[in-house]
């Protein structure tokens, strides 16, 4: 029998014939293949576009933080502190320029300013006579007419008292020769200042007594250690309301500890009138 008498047969023997072939590409019942289709683009997250994670601080040590808070907050009141001082400084020097200013306006195109009062300095004088102070490791500064020499009080008197200390002696008497040398016969003021700290001592009843008590001795010491009068001395007691740094350091508040010897631009006395007429007094002095 052949396959034209018997078609199907002819047909199931090429069907197998295909079947059992590898590759074959004639069978005529399975349909031509079709290529897979692409899988989608996946993208895969890198370490740089993860997400930024939140610290976890359940396993730090709690006394580290603190010490780096703690830290953190000195840092921030020392900068405080910074700025406090140099907003202080910059209202000195505008008081100092208006003064200048006031002093210095003329009258009209080309006149002379108006001289000062007899024995008295200008601001202008004032700072540059400062400049010739030899007093160093000692803060001074002017303020707007008055030169203000600070005296660390942890220097000058034992913890908590008004009584003078070796050094405090030898420090008050270097200062008054220089200011003598400096600006001779000058009004000077002993102004009192301290901190916001309670008082070590219970024998003074509040921190104005306490900066009496210690303004009191620099000027006991000055009139009866030094060639200063008490004519050209008066005494200022502050207490804590005048701090020239924040008092939440340690360091502030040993800088507002303090006894500051102010220089006034006026003269006192015979030493005023010598300023104002040289020749009558040199002449009075044989």
């Amino acid at each position: 029998m052949t396959n034209e008498a018997c078609p199907t047969l002819g047909c199931i023997v090429i069907l197998a014939a295909c079947s059992g072939a590898v590759g074959c590409t004639h069978n005529p019942v399975r349909p031509a293949s079709t290529a897979a289709p692409t899988p989608p683009l996946v993208t895969i997250p890198t370490a740089a576009s993860a997400p930024p994670t939140t610290p976890n601080y359940a396993d730090a040590d709690p006394r580290r933080l603190e010490a780096g808070l703690a830290r953190s907050r000195q840092e921030a009141q020392l900068m405080q502190d910074e700025i406090a001082a140099l907003r202080e400084q910059l209202a000195s020097t505008s008081t100092q320029l208006a003064n200048v200013r006031a002093s210095g306006v003329a009258a009209g195109p080309g006149s002379a300013a108006p001289p000062p009062s007899p024995g008295t300095m200008t601001p202008v004088a004032m700072q540059s006579a400062m400049t010739m102070l030899s007093l160093p490791g000692v803060d001074k500064r002017l303020d707007g007419g008055v030169v203000r020499i600070e005296l660390p009080a942890d220097t000058l008197f034992e913890p908590g008292g008004a009584n003078l200390l070796p050094g405090g002696s030898a420090l008050l008497t270097q200062v008054s020769d220089e200011v003598e040398r400096v600006y001779p016969g000058h009004f000077l003021g002993i102004e009192g200042h301290t901190d916001t700290e309670p008082l070590l001592n219970a024998s003074w009843g509040s921190p104005h007594q306490l900066t009496v008590a210690r303004a009191s001795a620099v000027f006991d010491f000055l009139t009866s250690r030094t060639s200063l009068r008490q004519g050209q001395l008066f005494l200022v007691a502050h207490g804590p309301n005048h701090p020239v740094v924040s008092n939440a350091t340690s360091a502030g508040r040993a800088r507002n500890r303090r006894v500051e010897l102010v220089v006034y631009p006026e003269r006192s006395g015979a030493e005023g009138a010598a300023a104002a007429h040289p020749a009558s007094a040199a002449a009075g002095g044989g």
